[in-house]
């Protein structure tokens, strides 16, 4: 299904990913639209000038009658589910918020899709995280949802939520599980990829809150956006399926460094702090199925870093 054209709503589209797809979504000729909460003064999208081009609501998901409203004066056709509470620390100290937005704000969007029932496909971001703490080298579609910490949970249940939507309603509903998501325009410098180019650009010594030992698949940002489409652009195969989106490239947090290094030519500081709470130790996901469709993730660590570090050497106290 070709997206010109198409008013397409993309929650959370001011932010990291968000941002990316929007720009995606802009090439292909949609009309989008945004919801957003803030806006980062040296963010990717602000960069970019996008508000310029799209239309742009402030509005919190979990606010139902604003999102609905939303939805339907906008004649919204696709919806691109991104908005959510995405820090796993955060998630720990302020467990409440984070289920209310990433639990009951994807239950907005869903019952403001179903009442309005013109919604041609809904494309759910959910996560590796959604899986918990599985014992298997690699993650598939058909493992159970476990998470036992607050920000774990909020994935698997929204996750499931979104399932139950196409099983009861037949709501277009697709739902996506990617691995550790890196690239241009990342503001979290809590998490490991913005968080050594803060170290280098800065001259700091970069803390580990693990041992360095925890193994991610780690994906392109640019890769992720094409995902999204093309799970959207095939909603008629794809609806009611969940899709992995793994790398080639599952290394940890060390090995990581030790890339960097290498990728960008310096050495890096790192003292390890090892207080993380609780985290997966190891996760890799085999994205087998959706290679079916033609994904496969264009994008290699060394070259993804060098784009990255790019960014942040223009961005990190400017």
């Amino acid at each position: 299904m070709n997206l010109k054209g198409k008013n397409v709503l993309v929650t959370g589209g001011t932010g990291f990913v968000g941002s990316h797809l929007v720009e995606e979504l802009l090439a292909l000729g949609a009309n989008v639209i945004s919801t957003y909460l803030d806006q980062e003064p040296f963010s990717y999208f602000t960069s970019q000038k996008f508000a310029d081009k799209i239309t742009l609501i402030p509005l919190d998901i979990c606010h139902f009658d604003q999102l609905h409203d939303a939805i339907t004066r906008h004649q919204v056709d696709f919806i691109f589910h991104l908005a959510a509470q995405p820090l796993v620390g955060v998630a720990y100290d302020n467990p409440k918020q984070t289920i209310e937005t990433n639990v009951m704000g994807t239950t907005n969007v869903l019952e403001s899709a179903r009442l309005y029932g013109k919604v041609q496909g809904i494309i759910i971001a959910s996560s590796d995280k959604a899986y918990g703490k599985l014992d298997s080298n690699e993650y598939i579609e058909t493992d159970s949802l476990k998470g036992d910490q607050p920000y774990e949970v909020s994935k698997s249940a929204a996750d499931l939520i979104a399932q139950t939507y196409f099983k009861t309603y037949n709501l277009p509903v697709v739902v996506t599980r990617f691995g550790n998501i890196y690239g241009e325009g990342d503001p979290n410098y809590s998490r490991i990829v913005p968080g050594i180019m803060k170290a280098i650009v800065n001259n700091d010594t970069l803390e580990l809150r693990s041992n360095g030992k925890h193994k991610r698949d780690y994906l392109y940002v640019k890769d992720v956006a094409k995902g999204y489409i093309l799970l959207a652009e095939k909603i008629k195969i794809t609806q009611g399926e969940s899709y992995n989106f793994g790398s080639n490239e599952a290394i940890s947090v060390l090995d990581l460094i030790k890339q960097t290094e290498k990728t960008i030519n310096t050495k890096i500081k790192y003292k390890i702090m090892n207080n993380a709470k609780n985290e997966i130790i190891y996760q890799h996901l085999n994205f087998q199925k959706v290679s079916q469709l033609g994904w496969k993730p264009e994008t290699n660590l060394n070259q993804g870093l060098s784009l990255t570090f790019q960014w942040y050497q223009k961005i990190v106290n400017p």
